[in-house]
């Protein structure tokens, strides 16, 4: 045995085999790669591929060598060297161990190239802002390659002049640009203290979505705070500075009036909860007070200048409501007489001001959608009603936004006379297609059917309609139509409350197929009687509407009847105070195309818990105003129709009126649209969208002049690009 363990040693170099081998032996069964074991208790270089052959022939018989000691191993590994007759070749048994990347699960590798993929994505991405941060004019470079040396910013330039703050500057934000955080809320809502749930990053949407919608609506009976819950609008410059990261509101501005000298002891941001009505932010937070108080401690810290009031979209109407509020006796009012706002204000500078409402807003009410979420549904049906996956999107944010009572507020003012009726409407006429603007004789001709470039009419006083045929046909055939379908059809279909549809119920549910039927059949509804559907759709709602707002046409505003607070932001129904040096500014984008009117169907679901009505996305067809999508287009910011911010200003409140008995001055200044020229340039400095606008230069430079002491005739007057002074002139209301 000494002999043979010599012969098999080779040399005194080499160690006799100990437990270690029979471990070795075990690894190989676990797969181990066998040939790096051998390197490290063989250092002559002597064994061979054979060695390696025979290490698998008797692998069987390695387990018991090692339960005798190590001996047998050694005797049963000395065989001789000759292959069995049947064995086949060593050569062709050998295979080289699979490699540890081999052995990897192969489960893994799409996770690994994910990985690697976010990995790369991630370094690229901080190489980029390291490189941006270590060259900050990089992008200036770059920019000014390709479109020329940019412009100095407004508040550069006139800094430059040497102007310098005067008047101090009141912003006051529009509908849903203003943050909104919690300080009482369910327990779901835990550690959200004074976080924010409106604006920011909106990350509560994705954590919690129903505990998120829950604290965000309001009493439906009330309007104000349901029990256990407190939302309040967060204050300073801050609530409406941005919307959510790198997305500007008043950011802009605010940035270029501090060239000149402002600060936040001469600028304020009127923040206030826009989900209340204008005068419960009075009876809840006292947020009209507040304002009140702002701007007399402004004027009285500021050498005596009158203020400049800057208000956004719905902050338009918030603020007409709050210079009624601020001269009308206590309780109801603020107190402050018919002098106050001829001592405290110098103008009003209103950006995108909805004063005549807008289309979209009864959509909103009505059905959930506008424009683009109805091209969402168009591209992906049954995605945002899905009650597969539980989304049922619409009808949650239709059960939320209807206990929103400032959403009422810009609903079509006027009725027919300011809107049009079935066979008129101020801007007939309008192709935008090939942005023509041709007038349009203003008698009622019934029985034609082509506008003047020989397309069928838009009729944009239907707002809305249901088919094609009601909204382009004479409005006598159309009615024909509809009361031969009344007379025919009848409905059997049982009460829809039956059916069980848990926390997306809606007051849709609470109606009858009859009553449902019969909304398509009447064609089609104009400003007038749009209000009269909303209250048949959804009562509560309107109930709340009926004791907040008004949307009629006064002959006589200065009646006492309209003392009442639900008439003073329409301003049809009230009069701008008594402040003749005071002027009146409405600013805003033209030259993009903004809804006005629809074309409806009903929903193909309608027998489960989706919304029963939706604009029909297959309407399409060229007309007098441009119709895509179900939607008729016309000129405007892209939300507000520029009949609807423009009007007052050319016409309603121009001079002495029974709408501004004191003369107060106003002026027009539009912006026409012009998208940004590269990408690098972000959202543009010269656009006319509804948000944007307030980072376009000349509307900015517009509003630092007059701050700084300037009138509107200093800054040009007028300025119109759209056919407002047309239109205007085609409204027949008395004056």
């Amino acid at each position: 045995m000494q002999l043979r363990r010599r012969k098999q040693d080779g040399g005194g170099d080499q160690k006799s085999p100990t437990g270690d081998e029979a471990s070795s032996a075990e690894n190989q069964e676990r797969g181990w790669d066998e040939s790096e074991e051998k390197e490290k208790h063989k250092k002559s270089g002597g064994e061979t591929e054979k060695k390696h052959g025979e290490a698998h022939k008797h692998q069987s018989h390695q387990n018991q060598s090692s339960s005798h000691g190590g001996k047998q191993a050694h005797s049963d590994s000395n065989k001789p060297d000759k292959p069995d007759k049947h064995e086949k070749p060593q050569h062709k048994l050998e295979k080289k161990p699979p490699s540890p990347a081999k052995l990897r699960p192969t489960r893994w590798r799409c996770v690994d190239n994910c990985c690697w993929l976010i990995g790369y994505v991630c370094v690229c991405w901080w190489m980029l802002l390291a490189l941006y941060n270590a060259l900050p004019t990089l992008p200036q470079y770059v920019t000014e390659k390709i479109t020329g040396p940019a412009p100095d910013p407004p508040g550069v330039k006139l800094a430059k002049e040497g102007l310098l703050a005067k008047h101090p500057v009141v912003f006051v934000p529009g509908i849903v640009t203003g943050g909104l955080e919690l300080w009482q809320g369910k327990p779901c809502a835990d550690g959200l203290f004074r976080k924010r749930l409106w604006g920011g990053t909106f990350g509560e949407v994705y954590k919690r979505p129903y505990c998120w919608m829950e604290h965000m609506s309001l009493d439906n009976e009330t309007g104000l705070d349901l029990p256990g819950m407190r939302v309040r609008a967060v204050s300073g410059l801050v609530a409406a500075d941005y919307f959510a990261p790198g997305y500007f509101v008043w950011a802009v501005l605010i940035e270029n009036l501090a060239r000149i000298g402002y600060e936040e002891r001469n600028m304020y941001m009127a923040a206030y909860d826009w989900r209340l009505s204008f005068q419960n932010t009075e009876v809840r937070d006292k947020t009209l007070t507040k304002l009140k108080n702002t701007i007399e401690t402004l004027y009285e810290t500021n050498d005596n200048n009158k203020v400049v009031v800057v208000p956004h979209s719905m902050g338009a109407l918030y603020f007409l409501h709050f210079m009624k509020w601020v001269e009308a006796p206590k309780p109801m009012g603020g107190g402050g007489g018919d002098q106050w706002c001829a001592k405290y204000l110098k103008a009003v500078m209103n950006i995108g001001g909805p004063f005549l409402g807008v289309s979209k807003s009864f959509t909103g009410l009505f059905s959930a959608e506008a424009k683009d979420i109805a091209v969402a549904r168009a591209i992906a049906p049954g995605v945002l009603d899905s009650e597969l996956f539980g989304l049922q999107t619409l009808q949650h944010i239709m059960r939320v936004t209807r206990t929103w009572d400032a959403a009422m507020s810009m609903l079509p003012k006027g009725g027919e006379k300011v809107w049009g009726n079935a066979d008129w409407s101020p801007e007939e006429g309008y192709d935008c297609s090939k942005g023509k603007r041709l007038e349009r004789s203003l008698d009622n001709d019934t029985d034609s059917t082509l506008g003047p470039h020989g397309k069928p009419y838009a009729h944009y006083g239907r707002l809305v309609s249901f088919g094609l045929d009601s909204a382009q046909k004479p409005s006598s055939v159309v009615r024909e139509v509809q009361e031969e379908c009344a007379a025919n059809t009848s409905s059997t279909s049982p009460v829809r409350s039956n059916v069980t549809c848990g926390e997306v119920w809606t007051e849709y549910h609470e109606m009858t197929w009859d009553d449902l039927e019969s909304i398509p059949k009447e064609g089609y509804y104009t400003a007038s009687s749009v209000i009269d559907l909303l209250r048949k759709v959804a009562p509560n709602m309107m109930r709340r509407a009926d004791a907040n707002w008004a949307f009629g046409l006064a002959e006589n505003p200065s009646d006492p009847k309209y003392n009442h607070h639900k008439y003073w932001a329409n301003p049809f129904e009230t009069t701008l105070p008594n402040a003749p040096d005071m002027e009146v500014y409405c600013m805003y984008g033209v030259g993009i195309l903004t809804e006005r009117s629809y074309i409806y169907k009903l929903s193909p679901s309608s027998d489960s818990c989706y919304i029963p009505f939706r604009i029909d996305t297959s309407a399409e067809g060229e007309s007098e105003g441009c119709l895509k999508g179900g939607v008729h287009f016309i000129d405007g910011d892209e939300t507000v129709p520029a009949l609807s911010a423009g009007y007052m200003c050319q016409k309603g409140w121009r001079g002495k009126t029974r709408y501004n008995p004191y003369g107060s001055q106003t002026y027009v200044k539009e912006y026409n649209h012009a998208p940004p020229a590269n990408l690098l340039e972000g959202r543009g400095t010269q656009s006319g969208s509804h948000v944007d606008i307030m980072g376009n230069f000349a509307l900015i430079e517009d509003v630092m002049r007059v701050a700084a002491g300037s009138s509107g005739e200093d800054i040009g007057g007028d300025r119109t690009y759209s056919d407002i002074p047309k239109w205007s002139e085609r409204i027949k209301v008395e004056l």
